[in-house]
């Protein structure tokens, strides 16, 4: 199957024509232009027709004359566009055309057909297989409605040639019973809307940069997406950082982000590579001063994995309420399926792991170990050099996916204390030792990533 994608967009493009917002202005300065999510297969297969997808359809090169079917997966006016039918009746189209979808989806084009026009309109619900052509078409509920509960659907593709996509806009974090249909699909290609970027406060019946990843991770969970799918965010709105921002963002995630007009071909070679996503072992550290954001990157870049363990080595340190209250603020945010482990045997608990590991922090793991073998007090640091080697050797025989966070202590003024500046220097060599036996590392400031190797 070939997928040209007439739209990336949400319902109100990428740049928002009437936003000043930072996203927008650097979206238009860079000509990067998006329209409503829309995609035509093999000339012959519409998914979603937007008032904007015939326009868009030819700016691609393409022609909607041979179109046989149009699915659409719910009744919003940026999926639903009946003017398109009356142009095609214009141009003296003779052909049957099958248009699929919820019956309020369909009510909407009912009158944009004449009496004599061989349109055949299919209606549709979460749980239907219908044939058409050469493909078969699974419905599936969508997290979304339109006029009622349960109106938006989403479509589970197969081609002529076997291959399998997932055309899953619009829609929030799937239900179960999606979920069981799907399960072992082993799709060649995923299209995902994500829709709300950084912004969370919203209805749930979208996506964001929080509950995309974790729909991602509950699809792999489900043997529907596998090392070999790729995986496209659609339904793009200006609530999103800007595209490089994003881009890095999916990549560490198995997913990526293309522009209107891209040509992928399912199941064979698409025009952009697709992202690397980490496989097996690798080895990263995170970086950042306080407040910088570090802790949150880095849970990020797992976000996607259905099963991860956090390896905390702060604890709840005695007494201390503030220290607690961030304690329970890094725990409420874990994902559910990521196991919490809060230990200062960080070496022991990284050759042991099965699961991508989250080590959080490096740090407060080594003002633990100064602290459990009295080296402050004896001025004997011999002990804690060598938990120190020992970390290392676990780092670098780790065996799973790790991601190390740790405290930037170069930056800032020099510590005024002795015992201050022997941490510093401590921890600034541990930071150089495991840098150095990392494939990535990045450095976190006022939240953005800037990638040092």
């Amino acid at each position: 199957m070939e997928l040209v994608l007439l739209g990336t967009g949400a319902a109100d493009g990428w740049p928002n024509p009437f936003c000043t917002c930072a996203s927008c202005m650097l979206a238009a300065a860079r000509g990067d232009i998006r329209g409503q999510t829309s995609a035509l297969v093999d000339d012959v297969l519409l998914l979603d027709c937007g008032p904007e997808a015939p326009r868009a359809a030819v700016r691609s090169g393409r022609t909607l004359a041979g179109v046989r079917h149009v699915l659409l997966t719910h009744a919003h006016p940026d999926h639903v566009g009946p003017a398109a039918l009356l142009f095609r009746s214009w141009a003296g189209r003779t052909e049957p055309l099958d248009v699929l979808g919820p019956p309020e989806a369909l009510d909407l084009c009912r009158d944009w057909v004449g009496p004599d026009d061989p349109v055949r309109f299919v209606p549709v619900a979460a749980g239907d297989t219908v044939t058409l052509g050469g493909y078969l078409v699974r419905v599936l509920a969508a997290t979304h409605w339109a006029v009622r509960e349960g109106d938006a659907v989403l479509y589970d593709l197969a081609g002529p040639d076997g291959r399998r996509l997932l055309w899953a806009t619009d829609t929030g974090p799937l239900s179960g019973a999606a979920l069981a249909r799907v399960r072992g699909a082993a799709y060649d290609a995923v299209f995902l809307e994500e829709t709300f970027g950084t912004k969370t406060d919203h209805g749930g019946d979208h996506h964001d940069l929080t509950s995309f990843p974790r729909t991602l991770a509950a699809l792999r969970e489900a043997g529907a997406v596998t090392d070999g799918t790729d995986v496209v965010a659609v339904h793009l709105g200006h609530h999103n950082p800007p595209l490089p921002e994003l881009a890095e963002r999916l990549s560490h995630w198995g997913a990526r982000v293309l522009d209107d007009g891209a040509v992928v071909s399912i199941g064979g070679d698409s025009i952009v590579a697709l992202p690397l996503r980490p496989a097996g072992a690798s080895r990263t550290l995170v970086l950042g001063g306080a407040r910088a954001g570090k802790s949150t990157y880095a849970e990020r870049l797992l976000a996607a994995e259905s099963r991860v363990l956090y390896l905390a080595t702060g604890g709840t340190d005695g007494g201390d309420a503030d220290w607690a209250v961030r304690v329970a603020a890094h725990r409420a945010r874990r994902p559910e399926g990521w196991h919490t482990v809060e230990t200062a045997d960080a070496a022991v608990a990284l050759r042991s792991a099965r699961d991508p590991v989250l080590f959080d922090c490096v740090g407060t793991w080594l003002a633990g170990r100064l602290d459990h073998h009295d080296a402050w007090r004896s001025g004997d640091f011999g002990a804690v050099d060598a938990d120190v080697e020992d970390l290392l050797s676990a780092w670098r025989s780790a065996s799973v996916r790790v991601v190390a966070v740790s405290n930037e202590v170069g930056s800032g003024v020099v510590p005024a204390t002795a015992s201050g500046r022997r941490f510093r220097d401590l921890l600034g060599r541990v930071n150089a030792s495991l840098a150095a036996e990392s494939e990535s590392v990045v450095l976190v400031s006022a939240g953005l990533p800037v990638t040092l190797r």
